[in-house]
C-alpha cells in the first residue's frame, strides 16, 4: 500500500497489472490509467498489433514496462497457460475481456455460445484461480472482474451473455468475501452501455438498456472502488445505471422480462402482441 500525503486519498499500489481485452475499450483505458499510476503492465488480447502499439505508447509516455501477450482466452486452460507466460508476480488482475452474441437463442450458432461462455465465464474463473494464490501468499493484490448491468436481470436476445455476466457477479461476490480475509481486494465492476467496439460485434443497431458512458468514466469508477479501504463486492458504473440495476431486482420477472423484450425488439414484440390479439 502506498503512503499518500496528508489529506490525499489512499491509492491501491499495483507494481504489475495483467489486463485481458487490453487492445481497445475499457481494457485499453485501464491500461492507460494504471500506467499513469506507475504500474507495469501485461497486456492480453488477440490482436498483437494493437497491443504492441499501445505498449510502445505507454512505455514511452510513462516509463513503465509493458509486456504483450497475444492470446485467445477461449483456449483450454487459459489461466495456467497465461501464468506460464508471465515471468513475474501480478499484483492486480483485471478480467476485462468479453464476448457477446445478440439474437434469438435458437438462431445463434452453438459454437458462438461455447466461445462466449469460455471467454466470459471459464476464463474469469481460471485466471482468478491461477493468480490469486500468489497474491494471498504475498498478502497484497487485487482482482477486478468486469461484468455488466445485464447481470442484474435476464435479457431476451442476450440470454447467454446476461447469464454469463450474472455468473461473474455472483462469483465475484463470493470471491470478495474469501479474498478479503487475506488482505486481497476483489470485486466486480458492472458497466452499463459503453461506447466501445463491443457494439461492432453485436451490431450497431443493437438496442440497449441504461445510460451510455465512455470507457474512461467506467475505469474511473473501477479505480475509485479499488482505492477504497472497504471495497464493496460489486460496483455499478453510472448513477442511472446503478438505479436501474437496483430496480431490476425489485420487479417481478413476469413483468420485467416482457418489458425488456419490448425494449430490445420493439418491432418483434409489437407483432407478437398483434398475433396474440388475432388468435
Amino acid at each position: 500500500m502506498t503512503v499518500m500525503p496528508s489529506g490525499e486519498r489512499r491509492r491501491f499500489a499495483a507494481r504489475r497489472t495483467l489486463i485481458t481485452g487490453a487492445s481497445s475499450g475499457i481494457g485499453e483505458e485501464f491500461a492507460r490509467a494504471l500506467a499513469a499510476r506507475g504500474s507495469d503492465l501485461v497486456l492480453v488480447a488477440r490482436r498483437a498489433d494493437r497491443l504492441r502499439e499501445l505498449a510502445d505508447e505507454l512505455s514511452r509516455k510513462f516509463s513503465v514496462d509493458c509486456a504483450v501477450v497475444p492470446f485467445d482466452l477461449a483456449t483450454e486452460n487459459p489461466g495456467a497457460t497465461l501464468r506460464a507466460q508471465v515471468d513475474d508476480d501480478i499484483d492486480l488482475l483485471i478480467n476485462n475481456a468479453g464476448f457477446a452474441t445478440q439474437g434469438l437463442f435458437v438462431d445463434t450458432d452453438p459454437a458462438d455460445y461455447r466461445k462466449e461462455i469460455a471467454v466470459d465465464v471459464i476464463a474469469v474463473v481460471d485466471l482468478a484461480r491461477a493468480f490469486l494464490p500468489e497474491m494471498i501468499e504475498r498478502g497484497h493484490g487485487g482482482i477486478i472482474n468486469v461484468s455488466s448491468t445485464t447481470a442484474f436481470q435476464p435479457v431476451p436476445s442476450l440470454a447467454v451473455y446476461s447469464a454469463s455476466k450474472a455468473f461473474v457477479l455472483s462469483f465475484s461476490q463470493s470471491l470478495w468475501f474469501e479474498a478479503k480475509k487475506h488482505g486481497i481486494t476483489a470485486f466486480t465492476l458492472a458497466p452499463g452501455p459503453t461506447k466501445t467496439e463491443f457494439f461492432d460485434v453485436i451490431g450497431d443497431d443493437a438496442s440497449v438498456v441504461g445510460s451510455f458512458q465512455t470507457p474512461d468514466q467506467v475505469v474511473a469508477t473501477g479505480l475509485r472502488a479499488l482505492d477504497r479501504r472497504r471495497t464493496p463486492p460489486h460496483v455499478v458504473s453510472g448513477r442511472m445505471n446503478a438505479i436501474a440495476a437496483q430496480l431490476a431486482g425489485m420487479v417481478p420477472r413476469r413483468i420485467l422480462v416482457p418489458a425488456l423484450d419490448r425494449v430490445m425488439h420493439p418491432t418483434t414484440s409489437r407483432n407478437d402482441r398483434e398475433n396474440r390479439a388475432r388468435s
